[in-house]
């Protein structure tokens, strides 16, 4: 009998240590998600770029952007149409947006901006193609809208010729955005290579333009402003003098900010970025608006690299 009751007690004693030990786990891995929750004064957003490679090699249903970030602990989503190809071309473009809306709705994000990739080029020097890139671009504005976003991005690659650029862009970016202010819809610069990389030219088509509605989408990356063929990808073979310097020129009209990251190295710095230089232009600036994660490396798995990129840019943007 004796035998019985300590048998019984070292049971007890067993399941009581197991319970407490789970509970430990679980505290664990809330302590983890806390890591990576919003504690600043600057509201953060996920680029679904930062995804490109789990979407494109079929890891992850593009659709299921919003879960993902939500679990990653982001209240906030920009989306990439470019990644939409395949069902953009199968679903249509009103199946896509609707669904966009669903999943942020169900998982409760919020939608920030459109990245817009597929619908031609403002700055085209070629007026025929630039009246087409506009009237495309108008449904992506009307899509922001119905989403709650603040903005679409894109792209002003255009010609190889500065002056041919400036006025393309100018009128490009111009009457787009007169477009986009009837719907409270931001049109949004990217420096993303070339001259749009360059802002000694963006920002006076800019403050030319004088809209409200029209700025820019300031990247920590991307200065490239020449490549070795004229194309708009590739390598290259002359990058802007000091990307800081721009960075400040760009947040002089910023409405979007990405926090592009590459590589980091053993205490979670980034490596080819200083990230505290750059956070401490924005805090110079006026701008209180969304920061995004925007991770684009192979060194560590994109969920990885977002993580790693939202813990240095919380770090920097809590310190004075």
């Amino acid at each position: 009998m004796k035998r019985f009751f300590i048998f019984q007690f070292a049971l007890i004693t067993l399941f009581l240590f197991n319970c407490k030990e789970e509970k430990k786990e679980e505290s664990v891995k809330e302590d983890q998600t806390e890591i990576i929750k919003d504690d600043t004064n600057y509201p953060i957003s996920l680029a679904q770029w930062s995804l490109h490679r789990e979407i494109e090699t079929g890891k992850l249903d593009p659709f299921d952007f919003p879960k993902v970030a939500k679990e990653l602990g982001f209240e906030a989503v920009e989306w990439v149409d470019q990644l939409y190809a395949k069902e953009l071309d199968s679903l249509g473009f009103d199946a896509v947006i609707e669904r966009w809306k669903e999943e942020s709705e169900k998982h409760g994000v919020k939608n920030v901006l459109i990245m817009v990739d597929r619908a031609g080029d403002l700055s085209h020097s070629d007026l025929e193609k630039r009246n087409e890139a506009i009237e495309s671009h108008k449904k992506y504005i009307d899509a922001a809208a119905y989403l709650g976003c603040q903005a679409i991005r894109v792209n002003t690659f255009g010609t190889f010729n500065a002056d041919e650029w400036v006025e393309a862009t100018y009128d490009g970016l111009k009457r787009l955005s007169e477009y986009a202010a009837t719907k409270n819809i931001s049109v949004l610069a990217e420096n993303h290579g070339w001259f749009s990389s360059d802002p000694r030219l963006v920002i006076p088509v800019i403050e030319r333009i004088n809209l409200d509605h029209c700025g820019t989408l300031a990247d920590f990356g991307n200065w490239c402003i020449k490549r070795t063929k004229d194309e708009n990808w590739g390598d290259c073979a002359e990058e802007y003098p000091d990307k800081y310097e721009g960075f400040e020129r760009l947040m002089t009209k910023a409405q979007a900010v990405s926090a592009k990251a590459y590589e980091f190295d053993e205490n979670g710095n980034e490596t080819t970025l200083d990230f505290e230089k750059f956070i401490q232009i924005i805090k110079n600036s006026d701008y209180k608006g969304y920061i995004s994660v925007e991770y684009e490396h192979e060194t560590l798995s994109e969920r990885e690299g977002i993580i790693a990129t939202k813990k240095l840019l919380q770090k920097y943007l809590k310190t004075n």
